[in-house]
Order: C-alpha cells, then structure tokens, then sequence
C-alpha cells in the first residue's frame, strides 16, 4: 500500500488540560486517551487525534512527557479545515495567537498560521 510521507505527529505540551481544550475547541474533534508505549512511561500522557487507520493522511497525538520541551522547533504540521479562516478564529477564542492571517496558496488552497498557548506553531489549510 502506498502511503503518505508523514505517518505519525506528536505535539509537545506542558499543561495537556489546557493543550486538549484548545485542539478540541479549535478543530472542532474530541482526543481520545492514548496509552503510552513502554512500561517505564508512566509519567507521560498522551491524547490522539481522532483517527482510521486505513484512511489517507498521518495520525498524531498531543504529548505531555517531563522534559519534553514545547514551542517553536522547526516542525510544522498542518490541519485540514473547511475554511482555515474559522478555525483560526476559534484559535484566538481558546487562548492561541494568529500569526498569519488565511492567505491564498494559488491551486492549492488557503494556510493560515496560529500558534497553541504552549507557542507550538501550526497550520491550517483548507480548499475555499
């Protein structure tokens, strides 16, 4: 099966409380809890974006791991939306900033820039 270059994300949080209210409230998607891998990773938590494991696009989650740090570092994941231009706003609403504005990307669609309240940079892109 061919798949796509990008077959997981993680989101490194600090206050995963806040983190999930703001994806789930932004997106408009409830996170499921996600067991850490291994046994001697019982103090991180970890909540899933929702999810078909057949379907296109990569999976990810919201991370919160004791020395993990988050903000900007150099990975930018976008978001599919229905006009980024909304999701943007609800960005605002939950405590997030708007970096860039929606912005035409020619045949490709729209992008807009938020940041989440850990100062993780992400995109939003949508067709209209």
């Amino acid at each position: 099966m061919t798949r796509n270059p990008v077959g997981w994300f993680e989101i490194y949080v600090q206050d995963m409380d806040r983190a999930k209210a703001f994806y789930e409230n932004v997106l408009s998607r409830t996170l499921e809890a996600l067991a850490p891998p291994g046994a001697d990773s019982s103090d991180m938590e970890m909540w899933a974006f929702p999810m078909q494991p057949e379907a296109g696009g990569a999976a990810g989650a919201l991370v919160h791991m004791p020395g993990a740090p988050s903000g900007n570092g150099g990975t930018l994941i976008y978001f599919s939306c229905d006009d980024c231009a909304v999701e943007a706003g609800r960005a605002v609403a939950q405590g997030g900033t708007v970096v860039r504005d929606k912005m035409p990307i020619g045949p490709y669609g729209f992008i807009a820039l938020i940041t989440d309240p850990d100062e993780n940079l992400i995109g939003l892109h949508s067709m209209r």
